[in-house]
């Protein structure tokens, strides 16, 4: 079966030609009736989620903390070593963009290690990272100094992440000197800041010495102020969240259906449409949750097969096949852990907003498809950056230490029992079928805790078992994806249960007791998704989730029936193959060897 991959995007992610948010959602009289639940009631149990988890905060932890501090200490003219990371994270005597990216942006994922050590500590309990990021908070505390970001290239890049690092340090490892920090680090970089948001193509094109100086990510900001301010950090955060909106240039054209994405760079205007979920949820413009999910939904409307887009780090026009050409002209494909982390946080928003099922499956097919096959983040600053969709492709890390994906992949491994279960007063809804516990809490109590194992993605089961203290009346609702077959079900205590719907979730309201059984069945059906419709001949083969990458040297065209005759050599196995062809795996399956997502069809669709 060949899908257009629009038809799947229908509905909650594709809503690129709609003009505002329709009328039932703009009168809802809750802004995000969906809950999150807390990091600590979601535990990851054993398999690929929880060991990469786990060695991401372990690199984190064998951080120095000297090297961490050292920037800050340097421009506050404290005492350091010659000790150092390297690569974008230290100041060197004369930066150049068109030569090198050593110097780049000094310190500025500071911010964000200590944000994935803050949110570690709350998912593990661990001594260890509550600790490091204590002594982190501390010794960055007299290194505030407003000539920080004298010449300095990216001044609201780095702030938005130590702020984040700052406000986490406080929620999630309760240190509360990091709150009482954000006023002086935000008084720090005032006088470096525009004071609005600044369009970022207007900014590139003005005429400058170092061109790095026109790519600051001012319109990133206001997610991260709104949350300041929602923690304790002042009234002031708000209005400053208010002011950096990038409105008149790129959210209310979204809102209105105008896409303005291509040539824009990729990863930042998606992370700034979690701002305009954001700006919805406290002010309630409807132009923002439009902008948010128009813009999503452009977005995904020109995603490889894997979730990832943006070759290049830029957006391409519709239309103009420049998706299928990259395959052919560049090794950086995506920005895989920058870029997964970002898209998984702006469908968090829209599903918590409009409950609508169908942004999970975009956060499936990252999960699978790109954040769970990064190679693993060095405690030296070593990290991968770049998915590789070249049809001579290789996962390799990126060559200058400390790249903004060092930062977003602790981000990103911390999150994924929040991403994975989401919650209300009703129930629970299960997003990702991870192996995990997750508790429902009532008044403040456990009164249901779901454990769910199973075979998927490498097979079709999810088995789910409910720990009830008391029988306790709750809603269960499971997503079934779009793309999910006609053999899918979901049984309870063995009886097949009605109402399952591919694209939307399955509801189960019910009086649940100790020992209930949930099996979900999911048909993974085997298909085939061109790269875009000026290059049909380039396909790639997906099973259920899971894009099939051809793995090995060069190898020839294939035919559509071959591909759709592809199967797994083992049952839950994690290689594909069929008669005289190359070994075909999922992208968490394989390292370092060449592969290929896209394969070259020789007979028409």
């Amino acid at each position: 079966m060949e899908i257009n991959r629009r038809t799947l995007l229908a509905g909650a992610g594709a809503l690129a030609t709609a003009g505002v948010v329709p009328r039932a959602a703009e009168a809802a009289p809750a802004r995000a009736p969906i809950g999150m639940l807390d990091y600590r009631d979601v535990t990851l149990l054993e398999g690929p989620a929880r060991a990469q988890a786990g060695r991401t905060l372990e690199a984190l932890l064998a951080m120095d903390d000297a090297r961490l501090l050292r920037p800050f200490r340097q421009r506050a003219g404290l005492p350091i070593s010659d000790d150092r990371f390297g690569g974008w994270y230290d100041f060197v005597p004369e930066f150049h963009s068109k030569q090198s990216m050593v110097g780049f942006i000094p310190g500025h994922s500071f911010g964000q290690y200590v944000s994935a050590l803050s949110r570690g500590y709350a998912v593990t309990g661990d001594a260890r990272a509550k600790a490091k990021v204590d002594r982190l908070i501390a010794g960055y505390a007299p290194t505030i100094r407003s000539d920080f970001y004298q010449n300095y290239t990216l001044p609201a890049y780095t702030f938005d992440k130590t702020l984040i690092g700052l406000i986490d340090a406080h929620r999630f490892a309760g240190n509360a000197q990091a709150l009482a920090l954000v006023g002086p680090t935000t008084d720090a970089v005032l006088p470096w800041l525009p004071g609005r948001a600044l369009n970022r193509p207007d900014e590139e094109r003005k005429p400058r010495a170092e061109q790095a100086f026109g790519w600051d990510e001012t319109y990133t900001l206001p997610e991260n102020l709104y949350l300041a301010a929602e923690r304790g950090a002042g009234e002031r955060f708000r209005t400053m969240a208010r002011a950096y909106q990038l409105n008149d240039a790129y959210f209310f054209p979204l809102a209105n259906g105008q896409n303005v994405l291509p040539g824009r760079h990729a990863y930042s205007h998606l992370n700034a449409l979690a701002s305009a979920a954001e700006s919805y949820i406290v002010d309630g413009d409807p132009r923002h949750l439009a902008a948010a999910r128009n813009g999503l939904g452009m977005i995904e409307a020109q995603s490889f097969a894997t979730g990832g887009w943006g070759p290049n780090e830029g957006f391409v026009a519709p239309g103009s096949g420049k998706l299928g050409d990259s395959l052919d002209t560049t090794h950086a494909s995506f920005e895989a852990p920058c870029g997964s982390y970002g898209h998984m946080k702006v469908a968090r928003y829209l599903m918590r907003i409009t409950g609508d099922s169908r942004y999970g499956d975009g956060m499936e097919r990252l999960l699978y498809n790109a954040a769970l096959g990064a190679l693993p983040l060095k405690p030296d600053g070593t990290a991968f950056y770049y998915a590789d969709y070249n049809q001579a492709g290789h996962k390799t890390y990126y060559d200058t230490k400390c790249p903004c994906c060092s930062g977003t992949i602790g981000q990103l491994t911390a999150d994924y029992g929040i991403n994975a279960v989401l919650g209300d007063a009703h129930g629970l809804f299960v997003n990702l079928y991870l192996p995990l516990q997750a508790n429902w809490r009532r008044d403040g109590r456990t009164a249901l805790t779901l454990t769910q194992t199973g075979s998927y993605p490498l097979g079709d089961e999810v088995a789910m078992s409910v720990f009830a203290p008391q029988p306790v009346r709750m809603a269960l609702r499971l997503r079934i994806p779009a793309w999910a077959g006609p053999a899918t079900r979901v049984a309870v205590n063995g009886r097949v249960q009605p109402g399952v719907v591919p694209g939307r979730f399955a509801s189960i309201v019910r009086e649940w007791r100790e020992g209930d059984r949930i099996t979900l069945t999911i048909d993974r059906t085997l298909r085939l998704e061109a790269v875009d419709a000026q290059h049909p001949d380039r396909v790639a083969a997906m099973q259920g989730p899971l894009a099939l990458f051809a793995l090995g040297g060069d190898t020839p065209g294939f035919t559509r029936a071959q591909l759709m005759s592809l199967s797994q050599r083992t049952p839950g196995g994690t290689e594909w193959g069929f008669a005289g062809g190359p070994v075909f795996a999922p992208y968490f399956a394989f390292g370092g060897e060449q592969s290929r997502l896209y394969q070259v069809v020789t007979d028409r669709a």
